[in-house]
């Protein structure tokens, strides 16, 4: 479908082609995906209840990782069902203003998990650094206005780009080589001048991601600075183990978003569909690899979870 305005022929309806290259294989690509979701639904909906249920797991700590498990919840969901009817009914059709609201709860969750890796990162610190004040400090009310405040700054940063895509006539193309819509993705098939859209993802990106990366290296650098300060070597090794599976989820979040940013700046001669599936791996695996991470490395949830699937015998 297309309309008319002053500018000339717009696009309103735009179809996904998936993996582009790779249509031929679209049923076994669909198969990690949809595995992928399958664990991360589950996953992350069972961490969600046992937080939210177990008096014990009331502390800051579960209650940033609520948050982050719930944001999981919301990017995979909107990413990979649209993936999946694409690979299996061939359901590529979307129209311009889904398209737009894709977007933004993917852009907006995204920031939202970097912002919530950095108050993970905060909650650390003050942890390790100050132990006895750590729950007169990171009090419910004040986790519950930084969860308001991470939502209110993704939110803000998005918002003006539904305006900025709004103006634009798409009349180039209506095919997307992907299997969600990007930003910058949709605004290439726009007839006008799109350099206020990449200027200001790129200010976007910039105070939200990157500097959230920069925080969270300082948090990490005075950690280890008061690490390495503790008398005890058994001290020394209680608190770096306790930052193990923060560590971890950072470069699981962090460490593709980044390969995948360097792939499509420097990586010309890269067949397109290894840029779309790299474009999908941040969004599949971090979901999925989250729970299990928690899960494995953190006592009191790994008890929870053992006393649901495997309940003591009265």
């Amino acid at each position: 479908m297309i309309s008319l305005n002053h500018t000339g022929v717009s696009h309103t309806i735009f179809h996904f082609l998936g993996i582009p290259g790779l249509e031929d294989q679209h049923m076994w690509i669909s198969i990690p995906f949809f595995t992928s979701y399958v664990i991360a639904l589950l996953g992350n909906s069972l961490l969600i209840g046992i937080i939210l249920t177990r008096h014990s797991l009331r502390e800051p700590m579960y209650l940033f990782l609520c948050m982050l498990a719930g944001a999981d919840l919301i990017l995979s969901t909107c990413t990979v069902p649209q993936a999946l009817a694409i690979f299996w009914f061939r359901a590529g059709e979307i129209s311009l203003d889904r398209c737009i609201t894709q977007f933004f709860f993917i852009h907006c969750t995204f920031i939202s998990e970097s912002g919530i890796l950095l108050v993970m990162a905060f909650d650390r610190y003050i942890a390790i650094c100050y132990p006895l004040r750590y729950t007169t400090i990171l009090t419910p009310a004040l986790i519950g206005k930084i969860g308001v405040i991470i939502l209110l700054r993704s939110y803000c940063m998005i918002f003006p780009i539904i305006f900025l895509l709004k103006r634009l006539t798409f009349c180039q193309n209506n095919i997307i080589p992907h299997t969600y819509c990007e930003h910058i993705g949709l605004a290439k098939y726009a007839c006008n001048d799109i350099r206020v859209n990449i200027w200001y993802g790129l200010f976007v990106i910039t105070s939200t991601v990157v500097l959230d990366v920069l925080l969270i290296f300082v948090s990490y650098v005075l950690i280890l600075h008061a690490v390495f300060h503790m008398p005890s070597r058994d001290a020394r090794h209680k608190a770096l183990n306790t930052c193990g599976s923060h560590v971890c989820i950072i470069i699981l979040f962090y460490g593709p978003a980044i390969f995948t940013t360097l792939t499509q700046r420097f990586g010309r001669h890269i067949p397109p569909h290894i840029h779309i599936l790299l474009a999908n791996v941040c969004i599949l695996v971090p979901p999925m690899l989250n729970p299990i991470i928690y899960g494995i490395k953190t006592k009191q949830i790994r008890e929870q979870v053992s006393y649901i699937f495997f309940p003591k015998q009265k």
